[in-house]
């Protein structure tokens, strides 16, 4: 499982090696959700908040057809959702770092508790590295790898994005998403959620991490 969500500056190779050109940018505006969908001119996975990004932004506004697609290109693929439920939140290596034990399943991805990552409210003070939004609530994602490190030593597994995964029904119009984000308290990173959202939506807080089987 990759260590970090996706970047914006990995989309931007790939951008460069493929000619991708997203879903948002072809229509000229992606979503957030202000009480309801809101048309957001000019946002997109170069820049998140209609302005551009940094390169250890993570990538968001893409739909689970992008996501898969940059995974393939990486040599890889999106994981399934109980692929990304084991990374997420049982610790599988042999020498873990404190306080994290071997074969553990944990409440989070963070541990016992959601202190550490990026949520809304109840995940501890985190305001270094956002970007500040222009929405209706939230502060907008943070850099990469500039939380806590978590269950398996992975970033960001709980809070910042949601992130794409693979249903039992990979062609299903409905997919998985996955650990919650900054948009949100702690409720979405417990291991017992679940949420789907349809394959074609790109919106400011979906992004998305590769797998290697």
């Amino acid at each position: 499982m990759d260590r970090t969500e996706v970047t914006v500056g990995a989309v931007a190779r790939y951008a460069q090696a493929t000619g991708f050109v997203s879903q948002a940018e072809k229509q000229g505006w992606s979503l957030t959700f202000e009480g309801g969908w809101a048309k957001r001119p000019g946002w997109s996975w170069a820049k998140p908040y209609g302005q551009s990004a940094a390169p250890d932004e993570p990538a968001v506004h893409l739909n689970f057809n992008e996501a898969q697609g940059y995974c393939r290109w990486a040599g890889q693929r999106l994981p399934t959702a109980r692929e990304w439920r084991q990374w997420a939140y049982t610790e599988q290596r042999t020498t873990p770092t404190a306080p994290f034990v071997q074969g553990q399943t944990y409440p989070y991805p963070t541990g016992d508790t959601p202190q550490g990552a990026h949520c809304l409210g109840d995940c501890g003070n985190r305001t270094a590295g956002v970007s500040h939004a222009q929405t209706s609530r939230g502060l907008g994602h943070s850099r990469v790898g500039t939380t806590t490190a978590g269950v398996n030593g992975l970033f960001d597994m709980g809070g910042n994005v949601w992130e794409w995964a693979q249903g039992d029904n990979p062609g299903g119009a409905e997919q998985p998403t996955l650990g919650g984000s900054w948009w949100y308290g702690a409720g979405p990173m417990h291991r017992d959620h679940q949420a789907t959202k349809p394959r074609d939506l790109s919106v400011v807080y979906v992004g998305f991490r590769c797998f290697t089987p």
